[in-house]
């Protein structure tokens, strides 16, 4: 057999999606922000976005994997044949304590990730194996932000389109979806903006 008839042809994407957007709401969440309710029309709304942007096949696909936005865009990532590479700000099952379960139909959510994970089992990466301890005064989700940004402009800025479902509002502590788009803003990405007020 020829080897190099098997080998995995290198990843030269057209196109980078980075995603950040909104976890599903809490249970006790005091004033609901994404509620289960409007995860249809996020989905879609996501999926037009992809859609537009022509995401496809050989393409690149960067997020977190936190319940609600992160994994309906990786979930729509995934069904248009796209490469994902997920950055978790902390080991994995710390993520999954803190990004998953707590959320509204934690469990669901979790069955959800465990199946992106399954059928892209190279794409989790987790920063503190790969950039090492969090340094002293540093905001791990600022530094994943960070490190999300990096990725997707190190195959060049003029690829990246960036993806945001967000309210407009400040989020609920440092490293959030505005903190996203300022960074990407500094970086001149373009930016389609979901405002999930509007779904």
């Amino acid at each position: 057999m020829n080897p190099q008839a098997t080998a995995t042809p290198p990843l030269l994407p057209k196109r980078v999606v980075l995603f950040s957007g909104h976890m599903i709401d809490r249970p006790d969440r005091p004033e609901p922000r994404f509620p289960p309710a409007k995860e249809a029309a996020a989905a879609a709304r996501i999926a037009d976005a992809l859609d537009g942007i022509g995401l496809a096949a050989g393409d690149l696909a960067i997020a977190q994997a936190a319940a609600g936005g992160d994994l309906l865009f990786l979930e729509a990532a995934l069904a248009r044949g796209a490469t994902l590479q997920i950055l978790l700000p902390f080991n994995e099952a710390a993520f999954i304590q803190s990004s998953i379960t707590p959320s509204i139909h934690g469990d669901d959510w979790r069955r959800r990730y465990a199946a992106v994970k399954a059928a892209a089992p190279d794409a989790v990466h987790e920063m503190p194996a790969e950039l090492g301890p969090l340094p002293a005064g540093a905001n791990a989700f600022e530094r994943c932000n960070e490190w999300l940004l990096q990725s997707a402009l190190a195959w060049g800025a003029g690829k990246l389109h960036f993806v945001c479902l967000w309210n407009g509002a400040h989020g609920d502590g440092p490293g959030g979806t505005q903190h996203m788009m300022d960074e990407v803003a500094r970086h001149a990405g373009r930016v389609i903006w979901i405002d999930s007020r509007s779904l």
